[in-house]
């Protein structure tokens, strides 16, 4: 992965999302001053759209001592990529090959006592103890065993620790509702987690690490954050809260694209499919070569904002798969002029904030569709470079 400059790295360019390594680091950094925890970076989704591999090294050179993904596979590439720091793969299904898990030192999920039998098969087929982390449902009613059935959970576990067979370094749960600072959810669900640490306890099971803070109760609720917190969209820059909680965070996405053609059309010119953009006067329309193919969501026909020629405009008309058209009026734009949809908000640009608000959506949606292949992620900064003498990491070396 080269980190030059774009006048060197790609001489011709029409599209690319730009992503800023040293904001995640510096994000990491900015995260772990607001709490005595360790800090899990969640890089799952392919590090929300900024690229896994990238973003987890930045993450870990910002001071991040774990690693969250969403599978196995997600998981055994950071092994392969050479991250040897803690990884917690949490939504794994039946049948699945865990042992290339256990034998990788991949930390894995147990939401009830059959997934966690599966995790027990996994370590006998590895010949080794699995790692696990017990999940429990306190009021999201997703993942997790019910306080009715953690029990069970505890008992279960308790036994294969016992046995040799796992070991039980942590006890996590989810919040529903941290982004809403002051919801009642957030101390019932605290309550039961507690309530599940004290039973765990009687089962003779302490984990190094209790974790139920989130990104939004990293920001906004201490008394939450235990041993360890998972921070996701934070460490990308953005803030999952209404509320401004996030100032000392920089985005580190940007989306943009040199318009490809321009063209003069008369007032009450329709303008893309089903013609429901018209010019109200005679005008210049731009053509920029971004669209729902690449990440652009349709939603955002008639109300994207895009930054172009020094002024913020707004999408005219439909998005298509590969471009959309921009309305520029009198201003003088042409081919090769470079149209910014989203960035960090530097000299007012949109940012992905603005871009959810303007579709209805949240900023982890925006960043997260821009992974396309065909829009290339282009690098800035040396934090996600990896070390020269990375090599894989024992035990993960077998296709996925």
């Amino acid at each position: 992965m080269s980190t030059r400059p774009l006048s060197t790295l790609v001489p011709m360019w029409q599209a690319e999302v730009r992503i800023d390594l040293d904001a995640i680091r510096d994000n990491v950094a900015t995260l772990r001053a607001l709490t005595p925890a360790e800090v899990m970076a969640v890089v799952k989704a392919d590090g929300y759209g900024h690229g896994m591999l990238p973003a987890a090294r930045a993450a870990v050179a910002g001071g991040a001592t774990w690693l969250g993904v969403c599978t196995l596979d997600e998981a055994l590439e950071l092994r392969r990529g050479g991250i040897r720091v803690p990884v917690l793969a949490w939504l794994v299904a039946p049948g699945l090959p865990l042992e290339r898990g256990v034998a990788a030192d991949v930390d894995l999920n147990a939401a009830g006592t059959e997934q966690l039998a599966e995790v027990v098969a996994a370590a006998r087929r590895a010949g080794r103890s699995a790692r696990v982390h017990l999940k429990l449902d306190t009021g999201l009613s997703r993942g997790g065993a019910p306080l009715a059935e953690w029990p069970h959970l505890l008992e279960a576990a308790g036994k294969a620790q016992a046995d040799g067979e796992v070991e039980v370094v942590g006890v996590w749960s989810h919040f529903a509702c941290a982004d809403v600072p002051g919801h009642e959810s957030i101390d019932r669900q605290l309550a039961s987690f507690a309530e599940g640490l004290a039973l765990a306890e009687r089962y003779a099971i302490t984990p190094r690490y209790r974790h139920i803070a989130n990104s939004a109760a990293l920001l906004t609720r201490p008394d939450t954050h235990y041993d360890l917190v998972r921070a996701g969209i934070t460490i990308y820059g953005l803030s999952p809260l209404a509320t401004e909680h996030a100032s000392r965070l920089r985005p580190a996405m940007s989306a943009r694209a040199r318009v490809s053609l321009t063209k003069r059309v008369p007032a009450g010119q329709g303008v893309g499919y089903g013609l429901t953009y018209m010019t109200p006067r005679e005008s210049t329309l731009a053509l920029v070569p971004l669209g729902y193919g690449d990440g652009v969501p349709r939603h955002a026909s008639n109300v994207g904002p895009v930054r172009l020629g020094g002024r913020n405009r707004t999408v005219a008309g439909r998005v298509s798969m590969d471009q959309i058209v921009v309305d520029c009026g009198d201003d003088p734009v042409a081919p090769g002029d470079v149209a910014t949809l989203f960035g960090p908000g530097d000299d007012g640009a949109p940012t992905a904030d603005d871009w959810a608000a303007a579709v209805g959506t949240i900023n982890y949606e925006i960043v997260t569709r821009f992974g396309s292949s065909r829009v290339p992620r282009v690098y800035d900064g040396s934090a996600g470079v990896p070390a020269a003498d990375v090599t894989p990491a024992p035990g993960d070396g077998e296709a996925q």
